[in-house]
Parts: structure tokens; C-alpha cells; sequence
């Protein structure tokens, strides 16, 4: 089978564009979706990158507007500047892990909760109600990420270093063997090349 390694930061705005589209096309072609949350801010200062504080405001700028236009164009809600932005990503991506590793829910809606939650919704997506809400909307044991948090904490600095190796240096990024697909907008070249396309 087919493996996809999904590498992503449940507060970057092109993870929640992305929405569900990563697991339809990995379902699409039988192939496997291992989501490898991570900690963009730690990966780009490694990978040449800076993190958005640290960018010339016309990268900004036009990142605004970019996002603007992505999100008009799929028809989702996006607040240019959500009022919890820079919370602590850890705990969501700590709930992803464990979640995956116990498995019988709906992986892709809560990645999608919890963009919507920060970039819809105006919510704290760190915070534990949050979170739960989330993990039990979309068929997980809310109390799952309080069971596997040491192994999750291991897992989230583990994907790092994966992501480092592998030559990911944005998110969302998507692997599959030798190639590699960054970006929401590169989801139509991701289908493509499992179709053989490419």
C-alpha cells in the first residue's frame, strides 16, 4: 500500500484550506494517510525559512491576500488575523498523534475542527475544551490525548527530525517515496502522481 506521510501544523491557514482534500485523495487511490504533525517554527529557522514575525511585510502582505483569494475560491470562512494565532500548537498536535495511534474516527475532521476553530470560529484552538470538542465531534474518546501525551510529546519531536531528513521545510507537505508536494495547491499534482499522471 501506497504511504503518503502528511506533514502539518494544525494552526498553519494552508493546512485548514486544505481540509479534507488530503485524506479523499489518499482514499481515492488505496493509499495510506499518516498525519506527522510538527512544529513549523522549529522547522523553518532548519530548513531556510523564516517564521512570519521574521518575514519582509510585503511576504506578508501578499500572504494576506493570497489566503484571501484560496479561501473564496473553496468557499471557506478564513479571519485574516484570528485573535488566538500564536497559541501553543502542542496540545492539538499532541491530540492528532494519539488520536491516529488509537485509531476508529475521523482523522481529516479533526484536523479540519481545529483549523475552523482558530480561522473560523475565533476559538483558543489550544485550549483543552476546545480540543475535546473536537476529538468528540469526530468519533475519538475525548479523554485520548490525556492517555498517550508522553508518547505524543516523543512523536511530535520525532516528526521534526523526520521532516528535517526527508527535506520538508513547509507545511502542508506531503511525501510519498522520493517525492515530494508542498502546498494546499499542490494537492491536484499529488492526485496526479498516485494516478500515474506524473
Amino acid at each position: 500500500m501506497t504511504q503518503i506521510d502528511y506533514f502539518l501544523a494544525l494552526q498553519s491557514p494552508y493546512v485548514y484550506l486544505a481540509g479534507r482534500r488530503p485524506a479523499e485523495i489518499a482514499a481515492k487511490h488505496g493509499a495510506k494517510l499518516v498525519y506527522r504533525p510538527l512544529d513549523v517554527a522549529q522547522l523553518f529557522p532548519r530548513t531556510g525559512g523564516k517564521v512570519r514575525e521574521e518575514r519582509h511585510p510585503s511576504r506578508n502582505d501578499y500572504g494576506t491576500q493570497d489566503r484571501a483569494r484560496q479561501a473564496r475560491k473553496l468557499g471557506v470562512t478564513l479571519d485574516a488575523a484570528p485573535l488566538f494565532r500564536s497559541a501553543n500548537p502542542a496540545p492539538a498536535a499532541y491530540a492528532l498523534i494519539a488520536a491516529q495511534a488509537a485509531g476508529g474516527g475521523d482523522l481529516a475532521g479533526f484536523v479540519q475542527a481545529i483549523g475552523r476553530a482558530l480561522w473560523a470560529e475565533g476559538k483558543d484552538f489550544s485550549d483543552d475544551e476546545v480540543i475535546r470538542a473536537a476529538l468528540a465531534a469526530n468519533g475519538f474518546d475525548p479523554a485520548v490525548a490525556d492517555r498517550g501525551m508522553l508518547m505524543a510529546a516523543e512523536t511530535y519531536a520525532a516528526n521534526l527530525e523526520d521532516a528535517v531528513a526527508a527535506g520538508v521545510f513547509g507545511v502542508p507537505f506531503f511525501v510519498v517515496g522520493d517525492q515530494k508536494f508542498w502546498g494546499q495547491d499542490r494537492l491536484d499534482d499529488l492526485d496526479l502522481y498516485l494516478q500515474g499522471k506524473l
